[in-house]
């Protein structure tokens, strides 16, 4: 498979910014190979509605600059409706396991969480960190979101322990299971 596709496909699926060494040692290529599938790549994105970001170190996708009224409208829409089920099932996961990486996520939801992080993200609900080189993201709770639910700290939540133990449970009976 060509690498301007493998690299479109790592990007869009990881959805943040990439370090170009990991890409490098994760596809097995050069730094010539990665310069001439970023330019085949970017090229092919030239007229669609993605762009490449590209800085020394990081690559990723983005909207292209001209859907920017577009994606403004759209946010405004998504931010004055409900989180619906799968924001709330989100959130709790973050208040009560945070924080916790997008892969840990869609592992106890069973789906990609990737819109619906995005989503709380836009609302000032959670916050992605890095936590430690090479980890990626982990998402938290935000301070406002701790004010509106009225507690100080995430172990005021109700019945912080036991929800936190049945999802520690969960995680190390799916881990098991995989083995």
């Amino acid at each position: 498979m060509p690498i301007d596709i493998l690299i479109e496909g790592l990007l869009f699926y990881k959805s943040a910014p990439q370090k170009k060494a990991v890409v490098l040692k994760l596809f097995g290529i050069s730094e010539e190979e990665l310069t001439n599938g970023l330019n085949t790549l970017r090229e092919r994105l030239q007229s669609g509605a993605t762009r490449l970001i590209e800085t020394d170190t990081e690559i990723q996708l983005v909207t292209a600059p001209e859907l920017s009224p577009v994606i403004e409208a759209l946010r405004k829409s998504e931010l004055k409706a409900d989180i619906g089920k799968a924001g709330a099932e989100t959130l709790a996961i973050i208040l009560y396991q945070g924080p916790i990486s997008r892969t840990d996520i869609d592992r106890i939801r069973g789906v990609n969480s990737s819109f619906i992080l995005r989503n709380l993200q836009i609302r000032g609900l959670i916050e992605r960190t890095t936590a430690e080189v090479g980890s990626g993201y982990r998402y938290l709770a935000t301070t406002a979101l701790l004010a509106h639910l009225g507690v100080t700290h995430k172990h005021e939540l109700p019945d912080f322990s036991k929800v936190a133990n049945t999802l520690e449970e969960f995680s190390a009976t799916e881990i098991t299971q995989t083995l």
